[in-house]
């Protein structure tokens, strides 16, 4: 396993370009991995930087267990029946190793691929039946669930807003943005919160007018966005362009990252609450390094989608060194308990439903005039773990 002092070291010797993912196709003796993460269709943002994580950390590596690695960017178009058809054709061709699957719908159903065909699949999607109801012996999990993303930042937010006691929320409708609505209601629910209304939208959405024209209507203390990437920052560019940011305070449950602030700008995230599974400013040993590394080998700070396949795929090669095998039940069996310095600090993967326990941060967009740097968008505000206890998640991994 690569301690923090050897991810370093490696650099030197695995810089970008020091492998030939051309050359190394035509041998034999690699192993394979796979990047199934949307490369077109409104997500391919996320998709780009996922695909450059894992490419970056396969370089890093160079070669494990004395055997080159190898990768192919799967090109999942968000959609669950494509991104299967396109991991079953991989795995025919050899591949067992798989790290992506952004939206919840297309991991789920990917997860459950990867358990048929004996390979492992690590994801950083949202939906809390992943780790849950859905869970399995192939399918792990990075990211927290929605559960956990709620958990801090709707409860910190209402401990910082004691007086804002009506919420209004608009979600995608789909696994992830159910799963989300679902978590936030217990929250109001225990905390007295009035729940004043939701807009559902689809997941080919991109005008969101009339979903805020009905949130301000309803005069909402807060307004709780519950979508991602590009549709997440759709909205919040509309809301601030009909001036809601002075009339109620907004927060976006799960941000996409860097990229997502670049992409709006320091003007309209100022004084806009954001939840994160990643910042490149997180104040952990490994994290500082993975930061340094990034730099100098892209000259771009990470965001999340690059930092979290990038990690995933980490695990990977870290459990296949540990089970000295590429035997999918052996990196399995050598992933279950595993515990490592991480990008968000120490990290644990949960053996009784795969899940990482990591923390999830709190984010508050700052004005321009207070940036130190040109990517200093946002402070972290609070951060933290919030988890349901294993009896409580349904997981059952026979």
């Amino acid at each position: 396993m690569i301690n923090r002092r050897g991810f370093l070291k490696l650099s030197a010797l695995a810089a970008p370009g020091a492998l030939s993912f051309g050359d190394v196709f035509a041998q034999s003796d690699v192993i394979q991995f796979g990047c199934p993460v949307p490369m077109s269709g409104p997500f391919a943002a996320n998709g780009k930087f996922a695909d450059m994580g894992m490419k970056l950390m396969l370089q890093k590596y160079g070669k494990v267990l004395g055997r080159n690695l190898s990768y192919t960017a799967i090109d999942t178009e968000g959609k669950p029946a494509t991104a299967v058809r396109k991991m079953q054709e991989a795995i025919e061709k050899g591949t067992h190793f798989f790290a992506g699957g952004s939206l919840s719908s297309e991991a789920l159903a990917m997860g459950k691929e990867a358990e048929k065909a004996n390979s492992i699949f690590i994801t950083y999607a949202g939906a809390d039946e992943i780790t849950g109801t859905e869970c399995n012996r192939a399918t792990f999990r990075w990211s927290a669930p929605t559960f956990g993303a709620i958990g801090q930042t709707v409860r910190p937010l209402l401990d910082k807003l004691p007086n804002a006691k009506r919420w209004y929320t608009i979600t995608p409708q789909y696994v992830f943005g159910d799963g989300l609505l679902s978590a936030a209601k217990a929250v109001f629910k225990e905390k007295g919160i009035e729940h004043v209304g939701n807009s559902y939208h689809s997941l080919a959405e991109k005008e969101f007018s009339g979903y805020l024209t009905n949130a301000m209507a309803a005069k909402p203390d807060v307004l709780l966005l519950l979508n991602f990437g590009s549709q997440s920052s759709d909205t919040l560019r509309q809301a601030v362009s009909f001036g809601m940011k002075n009339h109620m305070t907004i927060l976006m449950a799960w941000a996409s990252g860097l990229e997502q602030f670049e992409t709006l700008g320091a003007d309209i995230c100022d004084g806009v609450y954001f939840g994160a599974q990643y910042w490149h400013a997180i104040d952990s040993p490994f994290n500082k390094e993975f930061v340094k590394f990034v730099n100098s080998s892209l000259t771009i700070d990470p965001n999340y989608s690059l930092a979290s396949s990038s990690i995933c795929t980490k695990i990977l090669l870290d459990a296949i060194i540990k089970a000295n095998s590429t035997d999918p039940k052996a990196v399995i069996a050598a992933m279950e308990g595993m515990k490592y310095e991480g990008l968000t600090g120490t990290e644990e993967i949960r053996k009784g439903d795969h899940q990482v326990l990591k923390n999830y941060y709190l984010l508050k967009g700052k004005a321009k005039s207070k940036m130190r740097s040109k990517n200093d968008y946002a402070d972290i505000v609070s951060f933290g773990k919030s988890f349901l206890p294993l009896d409580k998640t349904m997981c059952k991994i026979a």
